[in-house]
């Protein structure tokens, strides 16, 4: 390896970390950052019924190992994509029903919400800042995941993120 092989392998494992510090400390709703310990199953069920109490419908789905072993920033990612996915069912889809379905996998977890409602193109209130979707991406984006967000046919929207544990090797610059 040369020594500018060295410095671009060693900055883009730096740059990685610290996008990834960024998303972790990255955060709307929650002053304390990275302070608070990591959204648990528990979390999870309390967001759920927090929208549930506002009166929209919500399935929540467990598929995979429950035991599997999330890393934190996963886990706080994951827990912030829902937050959005559910907070844009609130402000735009109407009466609607959700289904949210999280799966985890031994080398990764995927986050599925999909709603009914009338989605966010047609949407009569469309106040706010608009960045909802696109930090959604930007947190994806930080494990080299994927994200894809969008109206479906008939009716509704699904917003469906995965995230790998460890980023791949090209990422790292490994």
């Amino acid at each position: 390896m040369t020594v500018r092989e060295a410095i671009e392998t060693t900055g883009r494992s730096a740059l990685q970390e610290l996008r990834r510090m960024l998303g972790v400390l990255r955060s709307e709703t929650d002053p304390r950052g990275a302070r608070a310990p990591a959204p648990d199953a528990d979390s999870v069920e309390q967001l759920v019924q927090s929208i549930r109490d506002v009166g929209v419908p919500v399935d929540l789905r467990w598929e995979g190992d429950r035991a599997t072993p999330v890393p934190d920033s996963v886990r706080l990612t994951g827990y912030r994509i829902l937050q959005e996915a559910l907070t844009n069912v609130v402000k735009h889809a109407g009466r609607a029903k959700v289904t949210v379905t999280i799966c985890l996998q031994p080398d990764h977890a995927s986050l599925e919400v999909v709603d009914d409602g009338r989605g966010y193109a047609s949407s009569a209130s469309r106040t706010g800042s608009g960045h909802g979707l696109i930090g959604m991406r930007e947190r994806v984006a930080v494990f080299s995941g994927t994200l894809t967000a969008g109206p479906l046919p008939g009716g509704g929207f699904r917003v469906l993120a995965m995230l790998p544990f460890d980023p791949p090797a090209k990422a790292i610059g490994r």
